[in-house]
């Protein structure tokens, strides 16, 4: 039985739009995006590899014009926004995007790498292998990156410290933590198909942790349970809405990273993290995206 062909569709995008991009791909075809980023020309590729014909099916092309509208109507710089369709080799692809993807050094503490990357870690520093492709979250976003710098900074070896980790995605950030030797580690996404990519890459770096689906919504307003440091990465309306819920699981004189918001709306959430009795640390922008750690007065 003579195998389909396999066909490339990607859209030309900018760092800003990318995850946004990546995740409209996803919906409309149902399989996960690969981000290739130009660092020369600042240019990054969102693409979905499938079986077909060589031709996008009845409503695929008007449904990612129809996205990448709402992108650009979002504010995010959209760049190109060109769709191009291509056959490619079963090997060739195989292999090939791969090459486009290095190791992360996150700090003297923490690397990120990609399973096939053989590079060894400095002495006393930790490794998280993560293979691009599977889900949300790689290490090469700049929002991700700064939520791992945070993790490990804020670790303290001497003393014990607890992680929630609020949207975990890909599972990089509790993973991260389980092995800087943060305990008890928990992490929850509402997306069923991301809860079952972390567990996958938690198996893999062998760490212990506990990840569920979980709607934030739906949590208790209070907790018993307390943690030294969670991670949010949610959209502004939604963790404007659920900060109260965020704050009653954080002990005092702990720390909470918000990610991946954008930088128009970050005043709104510092504002309201300062009536909550957080006050900013530290705060980054990357292209459209600012993201930032408070900690308890």
């Amino acid at each position: 039985m003579t195998r389909k062909s396999l066909w490339q569709i990607s859209v030309e995008t900018s760092p800003e739009a990318e995850e946004a991009i990546a995740e409209l791909l996803g919906q409309i075809f149902n399989l996960p995006a690969v981000l290739y980023a130009n660092e020369e020309t600042g240019v990054t590729i969102a693409s979905v590899y499938c079986e077909g014909r060589g031709r996008l099916m009845p409503g695929q092309r008007t449904a990612i014009v129809a996205g990448l509208r709402g992108v650009r109507a979002c504010g995010l710089k959209l760049g190109a926004g060109k769709i191009t369709v291509r056959r490619v080799g079963r090997q060739d692809w195989k292999e090939s995007w791969k090459r486009h993807f290095k190791a992360i050094e996150i700090s003297p503490r923490l690397l990120v790498k990609p399973g096939w990357i053989r590079r060894r870690p400095r002495r006393g520093q930790t490794v998280v292998v993560l293979d691009p492709g599977l889900s949300f979250g790689t290490g090469n976003h700049p929002t991700t990156a700064f939520c791992l710098r945070a993790l490990a900074n804020f670790r303290n070896p001497q003393r014990r410290q607890s992680l929630l980790d609020i949207g975990t995605g890909s599972g990089i950030l509790a993973i991260a933590a389980a092995k800087l030797g943060y305990r008890p580690v928990q992490a929850f996404d509402f997306d069923a198909e991301a809860v079952r990519v972390a567990l996958q890459n938690a198996r893999r770096n062998r760490v212990s942790l506990e990840i569920t689906r979980r709607d934030i919504t739906k949590l208790p307003r209070n907790s018993r349970v307390k943690y030294d440091f969670i991670c949010a990465n949610l959209i502004s309306n939604l963790l404007l809405a659920e900060l109260p819920r965020i704050m009653a699981r954080l002990r005092p004189g702990g720390a909470l990273a918000v990610a991946g918001i954008l930088k128009g709306e970050f005043p709104l959430i510092q504002r309201a993290c300062q009536r909550a009795g957080l006050r900013l640390q530290e705060a980054v922008t990357g292209g459209e995206w600012r993201s930032g750690v408070f900690q308890i007065r």
